[in-house]
């Protein structure tokens, strides 16, 4: 059993190299792609289809939005599981007026017997947000982000589709 957290800026790889650490980590068992995303907008829409063409057949597949001690509690513990992405957790957690209980998270990830990926968002590398709600997302994602580093064996940052293990 692993814990791994991959980070990395938009489009910069990260659901690339959890997708080829997961198959390679499992090892011809059972893979699961437990998905946060949901399709509000078309555009949306579009980007998990092709996130669903890129991962192909390799992977079964769990849709859970925001309550993913939920998800890696009841379903295989032996699998080996590939959650993408944390920072939509979080903003999905933040806009139902949920909470995003990352140490619930990994405590559930924890108990399992299978390996667990994380994938997250880098968001505060940029300019400052100037709406106090963005601002408020970036430090909650910063602390999230930290606190999944943390807690696992191994953590990749990804930039320009190259992920560096820097723990």
């Amino acid at each position: 059993m692993a814990l791994i957290f991959i980070g990395g800026g938009a489009r910069s790889g990260k659901s690339r190299k959890g997708h080829s650490l997961a198959l390679e980590l499992a090892n011809g068992s059972r893979t699961v792609f437990l998905a946060t995303a949901e399709a509000v907008d078309d555009e949306m829409t579009a980007r998990i289809k092709k996130h669903q063409d890129e991962r192909g057949a390799d992977f079964d597949l769990v849709e859970e939005p925001k309550d993913l001690v939920k998800a890696l509690s009841q379903i295989d513990s032996n699998a080996t599981f590939l959650v993408d992405c944390l920072t939509l957790w979080l903003s999905n957690n933040i806009m139902s007026g949920g909470k995003a209980d990352s140490q619930g998270v990994i405590d559930a990830a924890k108990k399992r017997t299978g390996s667990t990926i994380f994938i997250s968002n880098e968001v505060g590398e940029g300019i400052v947000p100037m709406h106090p709600v963005s601002r408020e997302f970036r430090d909650l994602s910063g602390i999230m982000n930290q606190t999944f580093a943390a807690a696992s064996d191994e953590v990749y940052l990804t930039t320009f589709g190259i992920a560096q293990r820097i723990k």
